[in-house]
């Protein structure tokens, strides 16, 4: 699998560079490129599906060395049973900015310890003055100047892209198909660099959406009333029209990859289906990330 090396470092990392004795910032280096430093032998990637609810894999999440949650997916409010209470590494996509500043007291306030990668489109990550994301990011730094914040760099953007096509051989470009990589993505890719073995909860198999009787659960566990989230999915995948994701094409490569790295799924519990007798290991080799 051809991995970016090394894929995650070279992150820009938001700092307070010099800080008075009560921990105000005083002076704020808007970025800097510091490899983000992190290796875990074993790590929980926590989805926000829905199929979380009711398992009761709180503590067995818990135990892995590093767990990885995406967006503004909660752990308190009761669900610390089903999703567990650590975290070690939020992603977080520039869609979703707003929320978890809406839950900075639950998120940021009590996570000292946990690094913050966020992700989103050029003009929003732009440094001039006018990348939206990027200014609430400095005013954040500057109110918690302890927390560990990256932003992914334009330049890996486009290494984020170039992976799904090769992987796919679909150009995910805006002006072609107008879809967005989601927060699953990056997160999954992510992980990939850090994690030498990932348990990944409450993701489906790719064609778990296809069956008659799939379970119907919401897309977030946090939001029981939100959309279902097999009609998210396939609504997201057939889209031509306004921004959507390839979520289940995604899932189909995340399964090629399970074939090769050692990622597994639980919540629903799944493994990828054995490739066919007639293709050759070199027919079927998967073309994305690899452990340098």
């Amino acid at each position: 699998v051809v991995f970016f090396p090394p894929f995650s470092i070279f992150l820009l990392f938001l700092v307070c560079v010099f800080t008075s004795t009560d921990g105000v910032c005083l002076v704020f280096l808007p970025c800097i490129d510091q490899p983000l430093r992190m290796h875990c032998s074993t790590c929980s990637l926590v989805t926000s599906s829905g199929h979380l609810i009711g398992g009761g894999r709180g503590e067995e999440i818990d135990r892995a060395e590093c767990i990885i949650r995406m967006n503004d997916a909660p752990t308190a409010r009761g669900y610390a049973r089903d999703v567990g209470r650590r975290t070690s590494l939020r992603v977080i996509a520039h869609s979703s900015m707003q929320r978890v500043l809406r839950s900075r007291h639950e998120l940021l306030n009590a996570s000292q310890d946990t690094v913050f990668i966020f992700w989103g489109p050029s003009n929003y990550m732009r440094r001039d003055g006018k990348g939206l994301v990027y200014n609430n990011l400095r005013l954040m730094n500057q109110v918690l100047p302890k927390l560990k914040v990256y932003i992914i760099s334009w330049q890996k953007m486009l290494q984020f892209d170039e992976l799904f096509k090769k992987e796919t051989g679909k150009d995910r470009s805006v002006r072609i198909s107008n879809s967005w990589l989601s927060t699953g993505w990056f997160t999954m890719t992510i992980a990939l660099e850090l994690c030498d073995r990932i348990n990944v909860y409450g993701m489906v198999a790719p064609d778990f959406c296809r069956e008659p009787q799939h379970q119907s659960v919401p897309y977030h566990y946090y939001e029981p009333r939100g959309p279902d989230e097999c009609a998210m999915y396939i609504s997201h995948e057939r889209g031509r029209r306004g921004s959507h994701h390839r979520f289940i094409t995604e899932k189909r490569v995340f399964a090629d990859w399970a074939r090769t790295f050692d990622i597994h799924f639980y919540q629903p519990e799944w493994s990828p289906a054995p490739l066919p007798a007639n293709r050759t290991l070199e027919a079927v080799e998967p073309a994305g990330p690899q452990k340098t």
